[in-house]
C-alpha cells in the first residue's frame, strides 16, 4: 500500500510559478511510474506528466511544467512556471506499480487526495 500526500498549492497570479511535492509512504517510490493529474470543476481528471524510465508530458503544459523526483527523500515535484486562469485545479499525484507508463487514470494504483492551484488573472 502506498500513500500519497500532495503540497504546495495555493493562490497566485498569471504569469506566477508553483511548486508542488507529493510525498509517499509505505513503499519505495523508485519502483513506481508516478504522474500528476489535476481536475478543474465539471471536467474529467486531466493527465499533465510522467516520470520513469523517462518523462512525458501532455501538450497544454510541456515547455511549462517540470516533473521531477527524488527517490532518496520519496518526493515527487511538479514545477509549475507561467501559469494561467485554466491552470485552476485541484491536482492530483499518482503512482503506478506497472513499469509501462500510462496518461489514463485507469492505469494508477494510488492517489493522493489533490491540492487546490488557483491562478488569479
Amino acid at each position: 500500500q502506498v500513500q500519497l500526500v500532495e503540497s504546495g498549492g495555493g493562490l497566485v497570479q498569471a504569469g506566477g510559478s508553483l511548486r508542488l511535492s507529493c510525498v509517499a509512504s509505505g513503499r519505495t517510490l523508485s519502483n513506481y511510474v508516478m504522474a500528476w493529474f489535476r481536475q478543474a470543476p465539471g471536467k474529467e481528471r486531466e493527465f499533465l506528466a510522467w516520470s520513469g524510465a523517462n518523462t512525458y508530458y501532455a501538450d497544454s503544459v510541456k515547455g511549462r511544467f517540470t516533473i521531477s523526483r527524488d527517490n532518496a527523500k520519496n518526493t515527487v515535484y511538479l514545477q509549475m512556471n507561467s501559469l494561467k486562469p485554466e491552470d485552476t485545479a485541484v491536482y492530483y499525484c499518482a503512482a503506478d506499480r506497472s513499469p509501462l507508463a500510462s496518461s489514463s487514470t485507469k492505469a494508477y494504483d494510488y492517489w493522493g487526495q489533490g491540492t487546490q492551484v488557483t491562478v488569479s488573472s
